[in-house]
């Protein structure tokens, strides 16, 4: 069952209600970010972590200006014709991420399909830079689909992120409901070939649920994702941000994503993080901790 985006926004269940953003930490991570000019996803696309996240001291920067080229029907983030690329971005985001003293950055963007690489450049000069201003700090770059350019994810991985996320986001019948500017086959055969330009790193991707997917087309992705090589797996209910975006087809209980969590873990990921509120880069650090430990 495809969602009708002429329903009006549901009331969340007790399991998906958090506290209103505040706090001292919370408020030194906005100047931060004020002060650099920089853009993050938390505020862009309305994560309901941000709270948490932010008051404990981290953020998901967002790069290449906070305009998406394309326009996905369950994102947030403002969808038109993107500013210039600001020359200092890279650089300013790898000064926050040394002033906030994180220990594991992630940094995403926009889609700029207008751009001929598709903002490779401007990623792998952010890596380089964090790399530089704070070398013990493991980098994760989330990163769009660069239209199938292999030549520009080479640009990225060259660059030696520790994991290369791009997110599958939902099954493949809905992706033409979901996201009409995407491909499921070329999400996957990114992820496919982001491992075999870079066999040590790690790569991930994630998945909403509640936009009308049937439980067996779910664990079709799992499949689909561990073939083309994915080691950490995350699932989060999808929420929708306003009216003007897909409404939700159903709420899933955190029982229900603890069942789906163990079934994609017995299928081979390195590892699975599956709850209502669980977001790519929510708790990031903590969800690849175990495998940097263990180096299975």
């Amino acid at each position: 069952m495809e969602p009708d985006a002429s329903l009006p926004i549901r009331r969340l269940p007790p399991w998906l209600k958090v506290r209103a953003p505040g706090g001292e930490g919370y408020l030194r991570v906005k100047g931060l970010l004020r002060r650099a000019t920089l853009h993050t996803v938390c505020e862009e696309a309305a994560c309901p972590n941000i709270g948490e996240c932010f008051q404990g001291g981290t953020a998901t920067f967002l790069i290449l200006g906070n305009v998406c080229t394309r326009a996905c029907r369950f994102c947030a983030i403002r969808s038109g014709r993107p500013e210039p690329v600001d020359p200092e971005e890279a650089l300013h985001v790898a000064e926050t991420v040394a002033l906030l003293g994180l220990r594991h950055a992630v940094i995403t963007s926009v889609t700029r399909d207008d751009l001929l690489d598709g903002g490779a450049a401007v990623f792998a000069e952010a890596i380089h830079q964090v790399r530089h201003l704070s070398p013990s700090t493991a980098v994760e770059v989330l990163i769009p689909d660069l239209q199938g350019d292999w030549q520009a994810l080479a640009v990225i991985t060259d660059a030696g992120p520790d994991i290369l996320n791009h997110n599958v986001e939902t099954v493949c019948r809905l992706y033409r409901r979901v996201r009409p500017q995407a491909i499921y086959e070329r999400s996957l055969a990114l992820l496919r070939t982001a491992k075999e330009q870079r066999p040590d790193m790690l790569t991930k991707s994630g998945l909403m649920l509640g936009l009308g997917e049937e439980p067996s087309e779910m664990r079709q992705v799992f499949l689909d994702l561990r073939a083309a090589g994915c080691d950490i797996l995350t699932l989060g209910q999808y929420l929708r941000p306003s009216a003007r975006q897909l409404p939700v087809a159903r709420f899933y209980p955190p029982e229900e994503f603890e069942k789906f969590g163990q079934e994609a873990q017995a299928m081979g990921f390195r590892h699975v993080e599956s709850g209502p509120l669980v977001r790519s880069s929510y708790r990031a650090a903590r969800q690849t901790e175990g495998v940097f430990t263990t180096g299975a």
